[in-house]
């Protein structure tokens, strides 16, 4: 399993990453999506450009990903939510149980299940009012 930070932003998204990685070093893995690539997501044209992920690869151990907020579909970046801890699951079923496990008694913002991105992916905000994404890459 590999623990990585996630940060949210509003708007700077690229820019900010853009910037971390000309102190930090790394390489983009898989580019940068955009909100504007999601099939049949009707977004305003303002948001399209937004970042729907970007993970920094610093070393083989050190990750830093993060995204944008997307005000249409109900995102609101408030200092204090712009950071989450991303669980990168070893399988599906043990994604599954840390998702359960974590998120019982908090507050669930994506069901954890099957994406177009080819993942199972959810997140949350645990009782502690702590943020988590957890995630599996399928293979």
């Amino acid at each position: 399993m590999n623990i990585y930070p996630y940060l949210n932003f509003d708007g700077t998204a690229e820019e900010a990453m853009l910037f971390y990685k000309s102190i930090l070093g790394g390489e983009f893995e898989g580019g940068i999506s955009f909100f504007g690539e999601i099939p049949g997501m009707e977004l305003p044209e303002e948001e399209k450009s937004r970042v729907m992920h970007i993970s920094l690869k610093i070393s083989d151990s050190v990750k830093i990903m993060a995204s944008d907020t997307s005000p249409s579909m109900g995102h609101v970046w408030i200092k204090g939510n712009h950071n989450y801890i991303s669980i990168n699951a070893d399988s599906k079923e043990d994604g599954d149980r840390i998702f359960k496990c974590l998120s019982a008694g908090g507050k669930i913002e994506m069901d954890y299940q099957k994406t177009f991105w080819g993942a199972y992916f959810g997140s949350f905000e645990d009782k502690f009012g702590i943020g988590w994404m957890v995630n599996y890459d399928l293979k």
